[in-house]
């Protein structure tokens, strides 16, 4: 059993097939967190050391006992005015104007399966057989009435642990939740490393390490979506962890607005670090009966280094969150036509693009910006979802149709969340846009944000965007997003502390409602590229456009980042014209093309600008991803090499079973007399042979796997090489 409860101890075990998680309730009904890590089937009850500490104040209950205070003491569910002045989990205001709860242990149920969040994405268990749990503590307050459900929910053979709350207020007063995270871990000691991922629009997710030290690292987005800036995913290693070898743990939150992530060493040299909802502009406010969700946090741990934690979470991520159809079938290979032709299109050029795209061999042509409305710029028309027939020349079931006809699926589109100034929705419902009374918006791309928040506003988007998948064979979504939320104000709240978490629920809502309704349109995730790649978004969108940046040679280091806490089957990624668009830079097509097959597969381009050679070396390539796409979707990814660190970086692709592996690697720069750069491969299978169908070679897994094998020697930048190893 996953969960077992000691009542004599007060003791809660949650045990996965490689790591256990111990906890306790005490003599004064605080839940205490006793131990994280490598699974052990011992009892920790004696692990913490309760000694005096000089001015650390102690709970009413212990008396004149000075040794106990929550001022160091480890905790699951920390909360402000207990005496414990490191960052909580919870923070409440009475109304009266006081901060404090003092939330005690009221009971347990466990259950099988995973459980669900009202509103929210998190992940499920999709089968009865597959051992998965639920362990719910109840903590309460008795001068509040407020109950906090902790949720934990358990996928042991993925090594998977869950963390949730659900706070109902059951007391006779409003109160009002100033803080609200899902989950910490506190570890008595150690000498920890922090990874995150930091970035900027088309540079996103480069992963950073560096060693905790006393005091407070935080992270976070106070944007209304996860950004770019920083990703709601956190890694905690020894020193020493290295990708296949060490301990570590991995927080990612299951969530796509604002997020706090923070990591303090106290005063004793112990260490919290959690993660949940960002706390500014978050004043919420909960009356008699209500309740809020905190949204989910996952959490993995590993003794074998970090490729083990990614491993967890991309199982997790690929079986657990995504849902429907595409989580287990090829996603189409696509040609979108934004690099290609901007807003510059008709309904023939179109048509004539998706001739060259099927000549290619492509399987969907995706209609980017501008086929509604008065939309011949970034200016104007955004809410009024019509198509514009005029500028296509034929209406959009018509050129669908066509499209249809030539041989390819068709996709389009939206960014539902925006709208123009200058449209004919905004002139209808200037309230509809979030904007503070008297004040002149902030403008973010020339556009506002549609206030999600509000029931109405998500019924209107919702009935246009269905009236226009309802007329025409429409298999692909891309939904785009492209500015933060700068003048956070709702005409429909009083309080407006609880506008941007009720438009994350507004925004799912919406999205629950579509992907129920087309099970059969895959829908892509964008936000500027990827402001908003995270867990939260991949449970209605199974892939995420990754970066504007679709430079070859950046992608290499967006991609690292991304793989740490996400499946490479989310990130979309395609091959672009050269010079790049973004930086300028030209990169063979054959690199362009390794770096687009780590994910989603396409092309950003217009192939009439293409040489003959060119359009023959891209028939080829689409047969080539389509002969690994299933190792690439399903199998183990493993990090060679770090783009920003080294001029040669690889990757891999390992079948878990060890039947074969696809090896990549991009050399960035060539120099004189360039020195020899060897490859390593990873998750073979010891003792035997393997032979790489793409050079005829044979070699043996143990001496690839510890000496390596030499790449060509380069005859320029940016040269890019594929190995496919197979097992005899």
């Amino acid at each position: 059993m996953p969960v077992i409860h000691d009542p004599e101890k007060g003791i809660f075990s949650i045990h996965t097939d490689n790591s256990t998680y111990q906890m306790q309730v005490d003599k004064y009904g605080y839940l205490i967190h006793l131990y994280y890590g490598r699974r052990t089937e011992g009892v920790m009850d004696y692990i913490i050391l309760f000694t005096e500490r000089g001015l650390s104040a102690s709970p009413y209950d212990a008396g004149n006992d000075r040794s106990y205070s929550l001022d160091y003491l480890p905790q699951e569910f920390p909360v402000e005015g207990t005496g414990d002045f490191r960052s909580p989990l919870l923070s409440i205001r009475d109304k009266s104007g006081a901060y404090g709860c003092d939330l005690r242990y009221a009971g347990y149920g466990i259950r099988k399966g995973k459980y669900s969040l009202p509103g929210l994405p998190a992940v499920y268990s999709d089968s009865e057989d597959d051992d998965a749990e639920t362990l719910c503590i109840t903590l309460k307050n008795e001068r509040t009435g407020l109950s906090a459900e902790l949720l934990y929910g358990v996928l042991p053979h993925l090594d998977i642990i869950t963390r949730s709350v659900i706070l109902t207020n059951k007391g006779e007063s409003p109160v009002t939740v100033e803080k609200l995270q899902s989950a910490c871990l506190d570890f008595l000691y150690g000498d920890y490393d922090l990874i995150d991922f930091y970035g900027r629009h088309t540079m996103e997710r480069h992963m950073e390490r560096f060693p905790l030290m006393h005091g407070s690292h935080v992270i976070g987005s106070r944007r209304g979506y996860s950004s770019h800036e920083y990703n709601p995913v956190i890694i905690l290693a020894d020193h020493e962890t290295t990708e296949s070898s060490g301990k570590c743990y991995a927080m990612q939150l299951v969530y796509s607005g604002g997020f706090k992530a923070e990591a303090e060493v106290d005063q004793y040299r112990q260490t919290r670090v959690q993660i949940g909802l960002t706390d500014d502009k978050f004043s919420y406010p909960l009356y008699p009966g209500q309740n809020i969700t905190a949204p989910e946090a996952i959490l993995t741990y590993s003794s074998e280094g970090i490729a083990r934690i990614s491993h967890d979470l991309h199982k997790c991520i690929n079986r657990h969150i995504v849902r429907g159809k595409y989580r287990d079938i090829p996603h189409p290979v696509v040609l979108n036509s934004w690099e290609a032709m901007t807003f510059d299109f008709t309904g023939e050029s179109l048509l004539g693009l998706a001739e060259e795209a099927k000549d290619l061999g492509v399987d969907m042509l995706v209609v980017d910006d501008g086929w509604f409305g008065d939309r011949f710029d970034d200016n104007r028309a955004l809410g009024d979802w019509t198509p514009n027939e005029e500028k296509l020349g034929m209406s959009l079931p018509e050129l669908v149709d066509k499209v249809n006809a030539i041989g390819l699926k068709f996709g389009i589109w939206f960014e539902p969340e925006m709208i123009s100034e200058n449209s004919d929705l905004y002139r209808a419902h200037p309230d509809w846009a979030m904007a503070i009374p008297g004040e002149k918006p902030v403008r973010g791309r020339n556009q506002l944000v549609l206030d999600f928040s509000r029931k109405d506003v998500v019924d209107y988007i919702y009935d246009s965007m269905v009236k226009v998948l309802d007329s025409a064979n429409i298999e692909y979504v891309k939904w785009d997003c492209n500015r933060s939320i700068h003048d956070v104000y709702s005409h429909e709240s009083e309080t407006q502390g609880n506008v941007l978490y009720d438009y994350m629920l507004g925004l799912y809502s919406l999205l629950e409602r579509l992907v129920r309704r087309y099970p059969d349109i895959l829908f892509e995730g964008c936000s500027g590229g990827g402001g908003r790649f995270d867990a939260g978004m991949l449970y209605y969108t199974p892939q995420i456009w990754t970066s504007d940046n679709t430079d070859a040679m950046d992608r290499l280091s967006i991609h690292y980042g991304t793989s740490f806490g996400y499946p490479v089957s989310a990130i979309s990624a395609h091959v672009s014209m050269c010079p790049n668009q973004q930086t300028g830079r030209t990169t063979p097509i054959g690199t362009r093309f390794i770096a687009a097959m780590t994910g989603a597969f396409g092309y950003e381009l217009d192939p009439a600008e293409l040489s003959p050679e060119e359009r023959e070396e891209i028939r080829g390539q689409v047969k080539t991803y389509r002969k690994y796409e299933k190792l690439i979707r399903e199998g183990l990814y493993y990090r060679l090499g770090n783009p920003d660190d080294e001029n040669v970086v690889s990757w891999e692709f390992a079948a878990e079973d060890g039947s074969e592996a696809l090896l990549c690697s991009v050399l960035h720069e060539n120099h004189g007399n360039e020195h020899a750069h060897y490859v390593r491969p990873k998750g073979l299978t010891p003792g035997a042979e393997y032979t790489d169908d793409v050079t005829g070679k044979t070699y043996h897994a143990d001496a690839l796997m510890e000496a390596g094998f030499p790449l060509p020697i380069a005859k320029g930048d940016g040269e890019g090489y594929i190995y496919h190893l197979v097992r005899a």
